[in-house]
């Protein structure tokens, strides 16, 4: 675990809307609410959220667009 937080690898955590990270907001008990890590490299984003599965509302809805737009805006 200190390798990865002395690397930055954590890409996202779950929290609350307002960004609190507490572990009522964690789902799936993941260590400490992780819900994304990069490689080292960090050309390698592994999430356990599936928001590709929210990009289509005959799928199941659109929120996880709103992951993916900012992913897009931030690497531009």
């Amino acid at each position: 675990m200190n390798e990865i937080n002395d690397n930055n690898q954590i890409a996202v955590h779950y929290c609350s809307q307002n960004g609190e990270i507490k572990e009522s907001f964690n789902p799936n008990g993941a260590i400490k609410n992780i819900a994304g890590l990069f490689n080292k490299e960090k050309n390698i984003l592994g999430m356990m959220p599936h928001p590709e599965r929210m990009i289509d509302s005959y799928l199941s809805g659109q929120d996880g667009s709103i992951f993916f737009q900012n992913l897009i805006s931030n690497l531009k």
